[in-house]
């Protein structure tokens, strides 16, 4: 079955997971670059966060990592809890909850993150962002008035560029 996947940033409780147990030998950013190798070859990131455990837990650090598709955050905690990724000692890894009574308002995507989930879906080359003309032919049914005339449309190969947003 296929999966909608919007350009908007990932909020869904099944696209995040918790990762932790994670060692406190290795920076923070070190345990970044090793998260987000290990759990990008599920699906397209869009967060690695690493933060340090609580003072009153044991030392070490935990780590939220989000995905664009929910299939891949399942996909990852099935095959990442409980094993050795990277470090001598196995982590815990587990799919995000979130009251369903939480509500919170889908926020667009910035052009370069849409860029970067059209390169990972379709392919650096098999999309474009560029406006295509249309070219608009009315035709009349019988027994329509002229306000009711339905359009046949066709894609032209003239190019107009917009400017980048950035």
């Amino acid at each position: 079955m296929a999966e909608l996947v919007p350009f908007a940033v990932p909020i869904e409780s099944d696209k995040t997971l918790l990762v932790w147990q994670l060692s406190s030998g290795p920076t923070a950013e070190a345990l970044h670059h090793s998260l987000f190798t290990a759990f990008s070859q599920f699906g397209l990131l869009y967060s690695v966060r690493v933060f340090p455990n609580a003072a009153v837990a044991h030392p070490g650090f935990y780590a939220v990592i989000k995905f664009y598709s929910a299939r891949a955050a399942r996909r990852a905690q099935k095959a990442c809890d409980r094993k050795q990724l990277f470090q001598k000692s196995p982590v815990k890894v587990r799919l995000g909850t979130r009251h369903k009574a939480v509500q919170h308002q889908a926020l667009a995507l910035n052009s370069s993150r849409c860029q970067e989930l059209a390169n990972y879906y379709f392919g650096f080359n098999g999309w474009s962002k560029r406006i295509i003309k249309v070219h608009c032919s009315p035709w009349k049914q019988y027994g329509q008035e002229e306000e009711e005339y339905l359009s046949d449309f066709s894609l032209e190969e003239e190019e107009f560029r917009l400017p980048e947003l950035d």
